[in-house]
């Protein structure tokens, strides 16, 4: 498991349980060309790239040259690394058709490829100590920020306050705390969140 400081983005879901897989990081999905209109996600986005930096993962169409290049006007080059992937023809397991420029994207590459692709441009994780403390779900239940009749209310403050979207869920949530704070910053931000 290479384990990484730096927030991955990709494109879409299945991106994301491909890098899951082997790495250890927080993965945001784009949605594809939704990054265009969603405020939230963009807001994260340029978050976590002045918290810990990001690594820009797209296809290697014109697609994803379009959202790689979307993506840094959100937050400019700064604490940016731009991770290119192969082109390789070919269609992914899960599609009819391969796609429009018969390319695989990130969920249709071999693991050691993009292993490969991160070295080449010098991403290695060595460089981030494993979290020996993170916010667990036990830490948001004793401060009532899930499984209380409120918490989702609760939830939506910190939500605000952090500038992160509304709609994440708690596992999401925790993956987004736990790469960008420790847990005593987390608890304090919630006590006072919450006061």
């Amino acid at each position: 498991m290479i384990r990484l400081k730096e927030a991955i983005i990709v494109e879409g879901k299945y991106d994301k349980i491909c890098l899951s897989s082997f790495i250890d990081a927080l993965i945001i999905e784009t949605g594809g060309f939704r990054i265009f209109k969603d405020k939230e996600k963009r807001a994260l986005i340029r978050h976590l790239a002045e918290k810990n930096g990001l690594i820009i993962m797209t296809d290697s169409d014109s697609a994803g040259f379009v959202i790689r290049n979307h993506i840094k006007n959100i937050v400019g080059n700064q604490n940016i690394t731009n991770v290119y992937i192969p082109e390789i023809l070919g269609k992914e397991k899960r599609k009819a058709t391969p796609s429009k420029e018969g390319l695989l994207g990130v969920e249709g590459l071999e693991e050691e490829i993009i292993i490969e692709a991160l070295k080449k441009f010098n991403v290695t994780g060595e460089k981030t100590p494993e979290k020996t403390n993170p916010v667990t779900k036990s830490d948001l239940f004793s401060l009532s920020l899930s499984g209380n009749a409120n918490s989702n209310e609760k939830r939506q403050k910190i939500y605000k306050k952090l500038g992160i979207p509304s709609y994440l869920s708690v596992n999401a949530f925790l993956d987004i705390i736990n790469s960008t704070m420790t847990k005593e910053e987390f608890i304090k931000l919630a006590k006072d969140g919450l006061a």
